[in-house]
C-alpha cells in the first residue's frame, strides 16, 4: 500500500479524502491556514482539517507552500504519492517532484476542457450538455498534465453550481479510489491532452455576478444557475442590490429589464425573451418568492432593473 499525503481544503474534497481514508495509507493531510469568517470574523477550520483531526490524521497548514520549510516538512514523511484536490494553492515543481509517483489531481471537469479555476460554473453558463471529473497528474502548466482517468456524467436541464458541485465531489473521489490501484500497479499510463482542445474556466470575481438585461434570457438563466450559490447573481432597483436566486427562461417580449406580470407570473424582459424569477431578495431582507416579493412591493411592476448603481453590490 503506497504512503499519500493528502491536500485539499473546501467541502469539495471531503468526499476524496474520506474514499483515501478507507482505501489508503494517509501519512498526513495538508490543508490551508484557519481564515476568519462571519461577520464576527473568528477563525475557521477548513473542512478538510476536521475531517482529518477527526480520524487523528496528522494536519499540516503551511502559509505559503513555496516557503522552504513546507518543502522540507513534507519531504520528511517521504511519501510514494500526494493527492491534490482543491488545495487552493498552486504547488512549486519541488514539491510536485517529492514522491516517487508524482502528484495526482482530482478536477471537475472533463479535461482537457474547462482547465482553470472555475470549471463547474463555467460549464453551466456555456450551456454544456455533460461534465465530469478527470484524475490526472499534475505538471507545472495549468491543468495540462497528463490523465489518467476520466468520467462524465449529464447535467440536468436545472442543473446548478450546488448541485453539480455535490455531483462532482462525489464522482471524483469514486473514480480517485478506482484509479490508484491501477496507476501505483503499472497497469494505468498517463495520456497526455490534445492542447488543441482546451478551454479554460478563469476565477471568479463577485462583480461578474451582476445581470446584463441585455443578453438573451437563456443565457441570464444559466448565469443564474451558475452562479448558485456563489457569487450570486443581482440587478440593483431603487439604488439597492436585487439578488435573483432562481427563476427560468422563457418566451416572450419586453424592454430589457422591465418587469411585468405574464400569465399569473412575474417576468424581466431580456435582450431575447423573458425572465421569470422565482426567489428574490433585497440587500439585508430574507429571501422570498415572486408572488410574495410583489405583494410588500406594488411598484416592482413596471419598473426598470439596473437603471440605478446599487449601493453596494456585495449584498
Amino acid at each position: 500500500m503506497a504512503k499519500i499525503v493528502f491536500m485539499g481544503t473546501p467541502d469539495f474534497a471531503v468526499p476524496s479524502l474520506t474514499a483515501l481514508m478507507a482505501a489508503q495509507d494517509l501519512a498526513a493531510v495538508v490543508t490551508q491556514p484557519d481564515r476568519p469568517a462571519g461577520r464576527k470574523q473568528r477563525l475557521r477550520q477548513s473542512p478538510v482539517k476536521r475531517l482529518a483531526q477527526s480520524a487523528g490524521i496528522t494536519v499540516l497548514q503551511p502559509l505559503r507552500m513555496r516557503d522552504p520549510a513546507a518543502l522540507s516538512a513534507l519531504a520528511a514523511f517521504q511519501a510514494d504519492l500526494h493527492v491534490i484536490v482543491a488545495y487552493g494553492q498552486i504547488l512549486p515543481q519541488a514539491i510536485l517532484d517529492l514522491p516517487r509517483y508524482g502528484t495526482v489531481n482530482v478536477h471537475a471537469s472533463l479535461l482537457p476542457r474547462w482547465r482553470g479555476a472555475a470549471p463547474i460554473q463555467a460549464a453551466i453558463r456555456a450551456g454544456d450538455r455533460q461534465s465530469g471529473a478527470t484524475i490526472m497528474l499534475l505538471d507545472a502548466g495549468l491543468d495540462t498534465g497528463p490523465i489518467l482517468e476520466k468520467r462524465g456524467l449529464e447535467l440536468s436541464p436545472g442543473e446548478t453550481g450546488q448541485s453539480l458541485h455535490d455531483k462532482l465531489a462525489l464522482l471524483g473521489a469514486e473514480l480517485l479510489v478506482e484509479t490508484l490501484p491501477r496507476y501505483l500497479s503499472g497497469e494505468l499510463a498517463p495520456q497526455p491532452q490534445d492542447a488543441s482542445l482546451a478551454t479554460y474556466a478563469p476565477q471568479i470575481r463577485k462583480a461578474e455576478g451582476e445581470i446584463d438585461w441585455s443578453l438573451p434570457a437563456n443565457l441570464i438563466d444559466r448565469q443564474v444557475r451558475a452562479f448558485t450559490p456563489w457569487p450570486g447573481s443581482y440587478t440593483h432597483w431603487r439604488a439597492a442590490a436585487l439578488k435573483i436566486i432562481a427563476g427560468r427562461a422563457g418566451e416572450g417580449e419586453a424592454k430589457a429589464g422591465q418587469v411585468l406580470e405574464r400569465d399569473g407570473a412575474i417576468a424581466i424582459g431580456a435582450g431575447d425573451g423573458l425572465y421569470f424569477p422565482s426567489i428574490l431578495q433585497l440587500a439585508g431582507r430574507k429571501r422570498l418568492s415572486a408572488a410574495d416579493f410583489v405583494n410588500g412591493h406594488a411598484d416592482f411592476i413596471g419598473a426598470i432593473l439596473g437603471d440605478d448603481p446599487p449601493k453596494d453590490p456585495a449584498h
